[in-house]
């Protein structure tokens, strides 16, 4: 499961700005996890409950995980149309041709966070 990897990661990142900016403990996480990022949101969450658990970071016993999903969506080349794809290389549900470029979908980033 590597998104204790990356809950750590982030925690890590997370916790390096909350000290250059004097805020000692963290109450929220916000996290956009895209469809088609390789992040399992319930794993993601997992690893925090397990970091907060710990004692590891700057977490509040009382910090929150909000995870925002990003649908995947994808633009043929060929035909401009506009698609939902179940997943990176897919076939235009228009032309027929395999021609999409994902356009969302793909991001897994730190929106904000929160403290004091």
């Amino acid at each position: 499961m590597h998104e204790m990897a990356l809950m750590g990661d982030i925690l890590q990142l997370v916790e390096k700005d909350a000290i250059s900016r004097g805020i000692n403990q963290i109450d929220k996480i916000e996290l956009v996890v895209g469809d088609l990022s390789n992040a399992l949101p319930d794993a993601l969450e997992m690893a925090f409950e397990v970091f907060r658990a710990r004692n590891i970071s700057r977490l509040s016993d009382r910090a929150q995980l909000i995870i925002i999903t990003e649908s995947a969506r994808a633009r043929c080349t060929v035909c401009n149309y506009e698609y939902e794809p179940e997943a990176r290389l897919t076939i235009c549900p228009e032309c027929r041709l395999p021609s999409g470029i994902l356009t969302a979908g793909e991001t897994f980033k730190i929106q904000s966070y929160e403290g004091s």
